[in-house]
């Protein structure tokens, strides 16, 4: 049976990691790691859109059992929640953490040992959730934590609002990548978070994802090893453009794709500003998306630990 090795630990060891580090750091003086730029420096204590400077600020970190099967396993998903977001959406399920700064500032050092105290704890992984806006604060903590044994795959759970540029600082570091793809709609985008980019850019950093990692790999004891797992949000109405994001999924990523289909929208936050999201996802409406996921050869679907009756 071959030992599995995380990517990030031959890129430490060729000293690759420090040289990562080094200039994602840099780039905090003039910050344009995501796709806002915002050209503040960081570094001396300036904030931009994410309002978050020299360090990362982490609202909560467990083992998860909620997140998708092949990342939970037996031991759970190591997940690290970071405070503040560079998307912000109006409906977030996390609005507290997002928009209004719940958590508290921890340095590097700190980081690192939150990532071994949950390998310790058995996860089978360590689940950065947000992370576009921390990027060189993760590649720093990685570096000290990878000298203290860890050796766990890590995985990039983002909301899909990330620069190409920056994602290939993150090559032979990240094993796992999660993106949301959130909508295929650039006014809805504007609507619902300030990124009428955002389609554009999501399409991008996905077709850069996969291929850093390919399609995701999945154990014997069917834990996720190594690819790309796509989360898509089922907005009401039709809002997130499910047919089409499926068909590019399809088309231009990999019918072999691992795609979460995710029917939990609730009009959280500040969802009634947006037309057509005051309004909770109909049960029939989940089922056609799956339907259209299906007809465009997209058949690895995660398998919910909760879902809708259909009659």
């Amino acid at each position: 049976m071959t030992t599995y090795e995380p990517a990030y630990i031959r890129t430490y060891e060729k000293g690759l990691l420090k040289q990562k580090a080094a200039r994602a750091r840099n780039l905090l003086q003039s910050c344009k790691l995501c796709p806002r730029e915002c050209g503040v420096d960081r570094l001396a204590g300036e904030t931009g859109f994410c309002n978050t400077a020299k360090f990362s600020w982490v609202s909560s970190y467990s083992p998860h059992y909620g997140e998708e099967e092949p990342l939970v396993g037996t031991h759970g998903s190591g997940t690290i929640f970071f405070t503040h977001c560079n998307l912000l959406c109006l409906f977030c399920q996390n609005f507290d953490i997002s928009h209004r700064g719940a958590g508290q500032e921890v340095s590097d050092d700190d980081l690192a040992g939150l990532m071994l105290a949950l390998q310790d704890q058995g996860c089978h992984n360590i689940n950065f959730v947000t992370p576009s806006h921390v990027v060189p604060q993760i590649l720093a903590a990685v570096e000290i934590a990878v000298q203290h044994g860890l050796n766990v795959p890590l995985v990039f759970n983002t909301g899909g609002y990330d620069r190409v540029t920056t994602l290939k600082l993150l090559e032979g570091v990240f094993d796992i990548y999660m993106p949301d793809f959130k909508f295929w709609d650039s006014q809805v985008a504007e609507n619902s978070c300030q990124a009428g980019d955002y389609p554009e850019v999501a399409r991008r950093a996905l077709v850069e994802m996969h291929r850093q990692v390919g399609d995701l790999q999945i154990d014997d004891a069917g834990i996720a090893r190594r690819g790309l797992l796509i989360r898509h949000l089922v907005l009401p109405g039709g809002l997130a453009g499910t047919f089409e994001i499926m068909r590019f999924i399809a088309r231009k990523i990999s019918t072999a794709s691992y795609v979460n289909v995710m029917s939990q929208y609730r009009p959280w936050g500040r969802a009634a500003e947006v037309k057509g999201l005051a309004s909770h996802l109909a049960p029939a409406e989940y089922k056609n998306a799956l339907q259209v996921a299906m007809g465009e050869g997209i058949t690895r679907l995660d398998q919910p630990r909760r879902r809708f009756l259909f009659k």
